[in-house]
């Protein structure tokens, strides 16, 4: 099995903290690499419990660790706990970015039926669900997803853009504002939503 982890590009006279107490002090130091390093460390050594701490580092002053804060993020939500089920997301992952969308689907499906309560099986699935054009099951997918990490940035995002996809652009822009609200770095997303409000500009402009 192959570990991910996440590497600071940050200058060799900043080494990474010598440990979680080192690593905690840092997230609030005045210098941006020692920031930057803590969160890497977080992000390498931390659990799911740590994550408010690198989504206040969402709103660094310095994108540069704001970026590193939101790698950190996903690598913290792609780590079940459990090695099997890693291998698993993996394999489901390489399946969807091969387009084989019903082998991602059945991988995805053994791994939210073996852990339930691990979210990113579920916005693994609810992405290929989206890339399969099964929006009502990607939207439920979703659904529980947030059930179980109301901050999935991802989701809320994905939520967006199936409503867009289903020409439901009120919602769209409804959860694509709420991603910017968790992660407000979402280049994207700003993008999408300044898209969408012209859209439905000129489509109320054509209704009057």
């Amino acid at each position: 099995m192959t570990v991910v982890t996440l590497t600071c590009a940050a200058p060799a006279a900043f080494p990474a903290p010598a440990g979680r107490e080192a690593a905690l002090a840092d997230l609030e130091h005045a210098v941006t690499e020692r920031r930057a390093e803590a969160v890497v460390w977080v992000a390498n050594h931390g659990t799911m419990a740590d994550q408010p701490l690198l989504l206040r580092r969402l709103r660094d002053e310095s994108a540069f660790v704001r970026g590193y804060a939101e790698q950190g993020l996903w690598l913290l939500w792609s780590r079940s706990g459990e090695a099997e089920i890693d291998r698993q997301m993996a394999r489901g992952v390489e399946q969807m970015q091969a387009g084989r969308l019903p082998e991602a689907l059945s991988t995805f499906s053994a791994v939210i039926r073996a852990r339930p309560g691990f979210a990113e099986g579920w916005n693994k699935r609810a992405t290929a669900h989206y890339m399969a054009g099964n929006f009502k099951q990607s939207l439920a997918d979703c659904d529980e997803v947030l059930k179980r990490n109301p901050n999935h940035f991802g989701a809320l995002s994905g939520y967006g853009q199936i409503y867009f996809q289903l020409e439901d652009y009120e919602q769209a822009l409804r959860w694509w504002r709420r991603a910017l609200e968790v992660n407000p770095n979402m280049v994207g997303v700003e993008i999408n939503i300044r898209m969408t409000e012209e859209r439905l500009k000129h489509k109320r402009g054509r209704a009057i």
